[in-house]
């Protein structure tokens, strides 16, 4: 069975200029897929690049160079205002932060509402305020929190707010960039929990950017890994998790804390070492078993496949 590609990205790079002759490869030549249906997860330590390459996906930044392709269409070709707003319709995003990115001054019911606004999805006030009402219901909220202001509400409720707005115009596919960092713990799975029922209600498509390996794997069909602007190793969930490849990807996992005392008293925390790469050649992106991708150099990747032969 042949699965629908809803995203394909193409040697994505996204470059920033700072200063002279100076220049940060934020996101340096990433290729990927997403499937109908299924989670996506992005992760990867602050400043891997993973957060540059949603917005550069969702074409909230300008790509240097590549190709972003939704449902078959370029993403950063020339678009008139009428095709700009389709695809903003098509593609949302749910951010880091649910203090930062709700209008301070604006309602609940007028924050929900702007993409409803935005492509007249409603005939009047009165049904305006009817889909609003139904969303902060889907999202565990009440529809008496549509007349409130968000400092009103604790960082969960914000973020379910931030949530109910990105459904709003009945997207299909949706970007979550660290959707639940700035939330406690307590609450980051209550978040999570609420994405998956609405991705199987809905039938949703999210790319889920996050830090958190635990959390990732816990959401996502399948993981890719950044580090300094590349994609590092791209599997399945289960697979990644255990059958790691990349030196990268293994300190990462090695971090991971779990809750037993005795494992945690003898857990070896691997650490990585970007210089001890092979430099005889430059790294592509090599399968080394079906569906599972690791950028290294031809030598590494004999090493690579005797460990996983080992195994």
């Amino acid at each position: 069975m042949t699965r629908e590609k809803v995203l394909e990205v193409k040697d994505l790079k996204k470059h920033f200029s700072a200063g002279k002759d100076k220049v940060i490869k934020a996101v340096d030549g990433i290729t990927f897929d997403i499937y109908k249906g299924e989670t996506f997860g992005l992760v990867g330590e602050s400043g891997s690049g993973k957060s540059t390459a949603g917005r550069t996906i969702i074409r909230l930044y300008d790509a240097t160079s590549g190709e972003v392709k939704f449902n078959g269409e370029d993403v950063h070709g020339r678009k008139s205002r009428d095709q700009l707003r389709k695809f903003n319709r098509k593609m949302q995003m749910i951010f880091q932060d649910p203090h930062s990115s709700l209008n301070p001054r604006m309602t609940v019911l007028d924050i929900i509402a702007e993409g409803i606004d935005v492509h007249k999805l409603a005939k009047n006030d009165a049904e305006r305020k009817k889909r609003v009402e139904e969303l902060l219901e889907v999202v565990g909220l009440n529809k008496e929190h549509a007349t409130r202001f968000p400092h009103e509400f604790s960082g969960g409720q914000r973020q379910r707010i931030g949530i109910a707005r990105a459904l709003a115009v009945e997207p299909e596919f949706i970007i979550a960039d660290e959707p639940i960092s700035a939330l406690d713990v307590s609450i980051q799975a209550q978040v999570v929990n609420l994405l998956k029922r609405l991705q199987r209600d809905r039938g949703l498509t999210y790319l889920f950017i996050a830090h958190d390996l635990s959390m990732v794997k816990y959401i996502s069909d399948r993981i890719g890994v950044m580090y300094m602007g590349h994609l590092v190793e791209l599997a399945d969930s289960d697979e990644l998790y255990e059958n790691p490849v990349h030196p990268y990807t293994k300190s990462l996992l090695s971090a991971i804390p779990l809750p037993d005392p005795r494992y945690e008293r003898e857990r070896v925390r691997i650490a990585y070492d970007p210089t001890a790469h092979d430099t005889s050649e430059e790294p592509e992106f090599r399968e080394i078993r079906p569906n599972h991708w690791v950028r290294c150099t031809s030598k590494e990747f004999e090493q690579y496949k005797k460990e996983l032969e080992k195994k």
